[in-house]
């Protein structure tokens, strides 16, 4: 089972709460209970406010914690609820938040906040020299305040070294399902979304980059190939002139590539493109043909043998068992 910790804040957005509670608490229940299967819960939720009293929300609804951060013991998660406009006032009125952060980050833990709320783990320090994300509106005012932090405003979801940023205010589902895949896989992550009628995760605030889960590592070189391959896995790619752009040798490339994600690149550049296929076969794509072209397989042939390798089902086997019409839910959930 695992721990996640939502933290309330005072005058913030109550749904940067509830809807991380609501999705960590229905992954491997709420479509069992559809189906007439036992439940299978995968996180254990705590609520908790600074101070452990009730916040206001900015909309002046009251919201009951079920403790305070002291009282937390134990936590692999940890979602920190959106803020309002002030942030300096928001940010003064919990100070010790940041410390509270900082020392479970340091643990291990992972951290994560959407909108206005990530200020809280940029204050914290937590995203010097890391990738984030806020809602488009507040990036350049955050990027003047957070210069050490490496801003990709146009991401729904970032993700470095444990720590995860959301865009908007209602991108915290998006962020809340990316993390209910990356702690418990794809399949247990889709059927959450298909049981609450929610899409599986946006990566991008333009609506068409897709991003699969990444690995912790070090390597700034490898992170550059990593988000070199993120956008354009969909073209004609050539490890080797990837190589020398980024100054390396294809062997000493191939070999730190392995190190950093565990991965060699064509493997890495292969799970990207079947993870793209995955969702346009989700989203209810009919042409696998126009799916191996969009994901940069000219050979329809190979890539149905390659999608059925990475997933034990064909490319149209899987569109009707996942795809948006529902055809493999059961009737109770369609």
């Amino acid at each position: 089972m695992i721990d996640v910790t939502v933290v309330l804040v005072n005058d913030g957005y109550a749904s940067t709460a509830i809807a991380p509670l609501e999705v960590f608490s229905s992954a491997g229940v709420l479509l069992n209970a559809f189906a007439g299967e036992a439940p299978e819960p995968r996180f254990r939720v705590q609520v908790a406010s600074v101070d452990g009293r009730p916040v206001q929300s900015a909309h002046q609804l009251a919201v009951s914690p079920q403790t305070s951060i002291a009282e937390i013991e134990k936590t692999d998660l940890i979602v920190v609820s959106a803020i309002g406009l002030d942030v300096e006032a928001a940010l003064a009125a919990h100070r010790p938040l940041l410390d509270w952060l900082r020392l479970w980050s340091d643990r291990g833990t992972g951290v994560a906040a959407a909108c206005a709320g990530v200020s809280f783990l940029a204050e914290a320090g937590l995203l010097d020299g890391r990738r984030a994300t806020t809602h488009w509106a507040l990036a350049r005012e955050f990027a003047r305040r957070y210069p050490k932090v490496d801003w990709h405003p146009e991401a729904f979801i970032t993700e470095d070294e444990g720590v995860y940023c959301g865009g908007g205010v209602y991108g915290v589902i998006d962020l809340s399902l990316y993390l209910v895949e990356k702690f418990c896989g794809h399949a247990v992550a889709l059927d959450c979304a298909r049981s609450m009628l929610v899409e599986m995760p946006r990566v991008n605030q333009a609506g068409f980059a897709v991003l699969p889960l990444t690995s912790r590592h070090d390597d700034s070189t490898i992170r550059k190939a990593e988000e070199w391959l993120h956008a354009h896995f969909a073209t004609e790619v050539r490890l080797e002139a990837l190589a020398a752009q980024l100054g390396m040798s294809p062997r000493n490339f191939e070999r730190r590539f392995k190190t950093a994600t565990g991965m060699k690149a064509r493997s890495y550049l292969q799970a990207l493109r079947i993870a793209a296929a995955r969702r346009m076969l989700e989203e209810g794509a009919r042409s696998v043909q126009q799916v191996s072209s969009a994901v940069g397989y000219d050979d329809v042939a190979y890539f149905r043998t390659l999608f059925k390798r990475h997933t034990a089902l064909t490319p149209g086997a899987y569109r009707r068992r996942f795809g948006r019409d529902g055809a493999g839910l059961p009737a109770a959930a369609r």
